[in-house]
C-alpha cells in the first residue's frame, strides 16, 4: 500500500472497539474533543447528517399536523421537582451564579422538557377545540453523565428533537405513538441502513414517567451490545394529572387529556459510525453523506494536468446537475493515493478517478467504498450509473449490517445457555415471564466489570410461543419473547 502520511487509523475494529471508535469519529472530522469532558463539537461531516435527517422528520411530522416551536433552555427547580421521580437527579446541571453574584434561586439546564413545557399546554388547553395539541422542538439537552462519556452514544450535551403531544382520547395517543415509532424504524432503515427491531420496553426499562415505552433497537455485533435507538412514549394522564391539563369536553364535562412524548438524537449517528465503520475508517451510506462522491484526478509527469482537471470539474458540474453532492478534489500538494486514503477515511460512498488513460478512452473509474468493487464507466453512462451505485451501496449495506445482527441472535431456553450466549456477545431471545422480580434478577446474577444484562425490547412481531414454554430466568410460565443482552 502507498504511504498516505501517516492518516490512518493505529487501531482496529475487531482489536480495539472503544479506541478504533474514539479515532474514527476523530480522525473522520465528525467531531473534536472539547475542553468540557462530555462535550463535543460536531464538526459539519456530522450536522450534514443531521440535517438529513431532520429535514426527512420534518416533513413526515408536518403531514401529521405537529408544528415546530421553541421552548427555553432553563428550568426552575420548583417545576423540575415535580419530575423527580423520572430523571436522575445526579444528571441535572445547575446554574447558581450570574456574573458574580448568587442566584437567589437556581436555575437548571434542561434534561428533557416534560416540567418546562406542561404548565403552559394546561393554560393552552381550555375545551375540545384545543385538542388535539401537536409540538415538536428541535433542541439541545444537558445530562450530566457520571460515567465515562462516549461521542454521540453518551455524551453531556446533544441534540435532539422532542415531541410533546395530547389527546382528548387514549386511542388518538396509541396510534400515534406507533406512527411516530415507524418513522424512527425508517430514519435507521432507510437512511442510516441499520436493521432495527421494535418493539415494547419492560416496565423496568420504560420511561418512568409513561405508562408504556416502545423503542427501536440497533445491535453493535463487534461489542455484543444492544444500543436504544429511539424511543416513543405512551404517558396516558400521569403528567395531565401532575399538571392539572383538563379540557371541557363536546358534553360540557371537565376531562383529562392523554400525552405522548418521543424522541431520537444525535446517538443515530453513533450507531451508525459502530456499525459501518471499517479498519480504514468511517462508512457512510449515500443518503446521508454530505458528499456521495470524490472526484480524484489521478494525473502523471508528461500528461496534460490542465486536461485532467477540467474533465474532473466538468464531471463534479454533470453529477451535481443530476441531484448528486459531490465533490472534486483537485489539491496539488497531495498524492492521489493520499487522497485515497483521506476520503475513505471519511467514509465517502464513490470515488471517481480521472488519468490521462481515462481521457482517452472517454471514461472514469470509480471505485465503492463499501466493498472496494472497481469499475470503468463510459461517460455518456455516468449519471444513470453513479445513481444505480449509490443505491446498491445504500442496499448492500443495509444487507451487510442485518446479515450480521442475526447471526448474532441466540435463541436461549434455559438460564445455561442465556449465560453462555451472553459471553458469546450475542443478541438472546428468550421466553420471559414478564415479572419485574426476574428482570431484575437477571441484572443481579449478572453484574460484572462490564455491566449487567438486561431486557432490550419485546418484539411487536412475536414468534410463536409453545404451550408450556417456561421463561429462561424464573422457570415460571413464560408469557412472551423477549430480546436480553448487554447495552449501551
Amino acid at each position: 500500500m502507498a504511504d498516505t502520511g501517516g492518516i490512518g487509523l493505529t487501531k482496529k475494529k475487531d482489536e480495539n472497539f472503544g479506541e478504533w471508535y474514539s479515532e474514527v469519529v476523530v480522525h473522520g472530522e465528525m467531531i473534536e474533543y472539547y475542553d468540557i469532558s462530555g462535550c463535543y463539537i460536531l464538526r459539519p461531516w456530522t450536522m450534514a447528517i443531521w440535517e438529513t435527517m431532520q429535514a426527512f422528520f420534518n416533513a413526515e411530522i408536518k403531514k401529521m399536523k405537529i408544528k415546530n416551536c421553541y421552548f427555553p433552555l432553563l428550568v426552575f427547580p420548583a417545576v423540575l421537582e415535580k419530575e423527580k421521580d423520572h430523571i436522575a437527579e445526579s444528571e441535572v446541571a445547575w446554574v447558581t451564579k450570574y456574573g458574580k453574584s448568587d442566584l437567589k434561586v437556581p436555575i437548571a439546564v434542561r434534561p428533557t422538557s416534560e416540567t418546562v413545557m406542561y404548565p403552559y399546554y394546561s393554560e393552552w388547553i381550555r375545551g375540545h377545540r384545543d385538542l388535539p395539541l401537536k409540538l415538536n422542538q428541535w433542541c439541545n439537552v444537558v445530562r450530566w453523565e457520571p460515567s465515562n462519556p462516549t461521542p454521540f452514544i453518551r455524551s453531556r450535551e446533544f441534540l435532539w428533537q422532542e415531541g410533546h403531544t395530547a389527546f382528548a382520547t387514549k386511542e388518538e395517543a396509541d396510534k400515534e405513538v406507533l406512527e411516530i415509532l415507524e418513522l424512527y424504524r425508517r430514519i435507521y432503515e432507510e437512511y442510516l441502513a441499520i436493521p432495527v427491531v421494535k418493539g415494547k420496553k419492560s416496565e423496568n426499562e420504560k420511561f418512568a414517567g409513561g405508562l408504556y415505552t416502545t423503542s427501536v433497537e440497533a445491535f453493535v455485533p463487534n461489542t455484543g451490545r444492544g444500543i436504544q435507538g429511539a424511543t416513543s412514549h405512551y404517558l396516558g394522564q400521569n403528567f395531565a394529572k401532575m399538571f392539572d391539563i383538563t379540557y371541557e369536553n363536546e358534553k360540557g364535562e371537565k376531562a383529562m387529556i392523554w400525552q405522548n412524548s418521543w424522541a431520537y438524537s444525535t446517538r443515530t449517528i453513533g450507531v451508525m459510525v459502530m456499525v459501518h465503520g471499517d479498519d480504514k475508517g468511517l462508512v457512510l451510506p449515500p443518503k446521508v453523506a454530505s458528499t456521495q462522491a470524490i472526484v480524484i484526478p489521478v494525473p502523471f509527469k508528461d500528461a496534460d494536468t490542465q486536461a485532467i482537471f477540467d474533465a474532473c470539474s466538468k464531471t463534479v458540474e454533470e453529477l451535481s446537475e443530476a441531484g448528486f453532492r459531490v465533490e472534486a478534489d483537485l489539491r496539488d500538494n497531495y498524492s492521489p493515493e493520499w487522497k485515497h486514503s483521506h476520503w475513505e477515511l471519511k467514509g465517502v460512498p464513490l470515488r471517481i478517478e480521472i488519468g490521462l488513460k481515462d481521457l482517452e478512452k472517454k471514461q472514469v473509474v470509480c471505485v465503492r467504498r463499501d466493498n472496494s468493487a472497481k469499475v470503468d464507466i463510459p461517460i455518456v453512462d455516468l449519471v444513470k450509473e453513479v445513481k444505480d451505485m449509490l443505491d446498491k451501496i445504500q442496499q448492500n449495506l443495509f444487507d451487510v449490517a442485518k446479515q450480521k445482527r442475526d447471526a448474532s441472535v441466540q435463541v436461549a431456553r434455559t438460564w445455561d445457555e442465556f449465560t453462555v450466549a451472553l459471553s458469546n456477545k450475542k443478541l438472546i431471545l428468550a421466553p420471559w415471564c414478564d415479572e419485574q422480580e426476574a428482570e431484575e434478577d437477571v441484572k443481579a446474577r449478572t453484574k460484572g466489570e462490564i455491566g449487567a444484562a438486561m431486557s432490550l425490547c419485546s418484539p411487536f412481531d412475536q414468534p410463536q410461543l409453545p404451550e408450556g414454554t417456561l421463561c429462561f430466568a424464573s422457570g415460571k410460565p413464560a408469557k412472551k419473547w423477549t430480546y436480553w443482552g448487554r447495552s449501551y
